[in-house]
This record gives structure tokens, C-alpha cells and sequence, in this order.
């Protein structure tokens, strides 16, 4: 196993968890930034109000995008496994 190699999956796994984290951190970030923006309209500073739509819109999130999730992983896993003979250099 050589560096180029390990470097290669660091990468692919870096990008891997980028796209996974991408759908549940963008729907945080959406609807933090609209409650924050009707907040400071309403001049309403309640934490509550703050954290309650953002669990909600993050498990939306997690519900809607759950099976691409799981899909992505399994595939990455199995292209793990699938270098792992190339890897040790019997292939």
C-alpha cells in the first residue's frame, strides 16, 4: 500500500462525508437563518423558538434524504472492500 493510495481513500472519504453531511447542514443552516430573520423582525429572543424548528427541519431532512444516505455509504463501503485485494498487492 502506498501513499497515493491511502491518499486516494482519505479523499474519497472526506468527499464521501461531505455529501452525506451536505443535506442535514444545509437544512440547518436554511432554517436557523429564516428563524434568526423572523427573530430579529419580532424582536422575539426565545431559545426555544431557535432550536425547536431546526430539530424538526433536520429530522425532516434525515427522513427525506435517509435511504440516499444509507445507499451512498454501502456503496463506498463496498468499493472499500473491493480495493482491499489491490490494496495488499496480491491483485
Amino acid at each position: 500500500m502506498n501513499t497515493s493510495a491511502v491518499l486516494d481513500i482519505l479523499l474519497q472519504g472526506l468527499l464521501a462525508a461531505a455529501k452525506l453531511s451536505a443535506p442535514v447542514l444545509v437544512t440547518a443552516l436554511v432554517v436557523g437563518l429564516a428563524v434568526s430573520l423572523v427573530q430579529s423582525i419580532t424582536q422575539l429572543q426565545e431559545a426555544t423558538l431557535s432550536f425547536v424548528p431546526k430539530a424538526v427541519a433536520v429530522a425532516v431532512a434525515l427522513v427525506v434524504c435517509g435511504h440516499w444516505m444509507i445507499s451512498e455509504m454501502v456503496s463506498f463501503t463496498n468499493d472499500l472492500f473491493a480495493r482491499i485485494p489491490s490494496l495488499l498487492g496480491s491483485a
